[in-house]
């Protein structure tokens, strides 16, 4: 269904500038980024100008990628945009499913679920894109990780005030604004869960669960063993393999998670 806004009414960001983390003055400490160190290369989007333009087009060393930042389920995710070999470029279209930005590629007009990672309809419908892990923290944490990261400037081209949050209020209140196809009330609709696909099963970690546990989480799922870390004090957490390689999830509302995925499993603290 519409979200309101017409297809690139929220523009894409498809020549995006970047700077050095030294001069980021416009980011405080506790300002939120989705991090991501690929391809020798490690880069922050911060979520005040994600807000605005829900895509950033990017580059690299000349692999296409899409980072991509959904403000209803704050669901941030990046995906290969190197498609049957050839790039491709997405943007907004403007169209919700589950309250999750629809994204649409500029090659096809094909329509791509955000949280699913699949076309919906189109010439490609029913392709899956290749996710890469990514980080959804603080500024400060991520500065301390990798000082020497890239910052996506403020200087985008479009004239929009980045310090104001167009969502203030949205993470605390229990409405939905958009239909979704199932809900479960275990948990505040805006809570946190750390989601992971793995061989088309899914499992959520809510925050809330990991908060009870005082070291990092040992879990088995789909045949493999993981690590979840969880940092409360930066609200980011992460999946890793048993030889402590990232691997893709998303951090993300637990209504989101659950309407797209009611069958899936759910980590309980015991």
């Amino acid at each position: 269904m519409s979200g309101g806004p017409a297809k690139d009414g929220i523009p894409s960001l498809d020549n995006p500038k970047f700077t050095f983390a030294s001069n980021a003055s416009f980011l405080h400490d506790t300002d939120r980024v989705l991090a991501i160190q690929f391809q020798g290369i490690t880069k922050a989007y911060p979520i005040k100008i994600m807000n605005y333009h829900e895509v950033v087009n990017d580059n690299f060393n000349g692999h296409a990628v899409a980072i991509t930042f959904c403000p209803l389920c704050r669901s941030g995710i990046a995906y290969s945009a190197n498609i049957q070999g050839k790039k491709h470029s997405f943007g907004v279209s403007g169209l919700l499913y589950n309250s999750d930005v629809l994204l649409y590629d500029r090659e096809t007009e094909s329509l791509w679920s955000q949280i699913m990672s699949t076309a919906i309809s189109g010439a490609l419908k029913g392709y899956q894109l290749t996710t890469i892990p990514m980080q959804n923290t603080t500024w400060k944490d991520w500065k301390q990780q990798h000082p020497n990261t890239l910052v996506l400037s403020s200087e985008t081209g479009y004239r929009r005030d980045y310090s104001s949050n167009p969502y203030s209020g949205y993470e605390l209140d229990n409405s939905i604004l958009f239909p979704v196809a199932a809900q479960d009330n275990r948990y505040h609709p805006k809570s946190l869960v750390l989601g992971i696909k793995i061989d088309g099963k899914f499992k959520a970690y809510p925050f809330s669960e990991l908060e009870k546990i005082e070291t990092e989480l040992k879990d088995e799922f789909a045949n493999q063993d993981l690590v979840i870390r969880y940092d409360k004090q930066h609200q980011n957490a992460q999946v890793l393999n048993s030889q402590g390689k990232a691997l893709p999830s998303v951090v993300t509302f637990w209504f989101a998670w659950y309407a797209f995925h009611p069958e899936g499993i759910v980590f309980t603290h015991k």
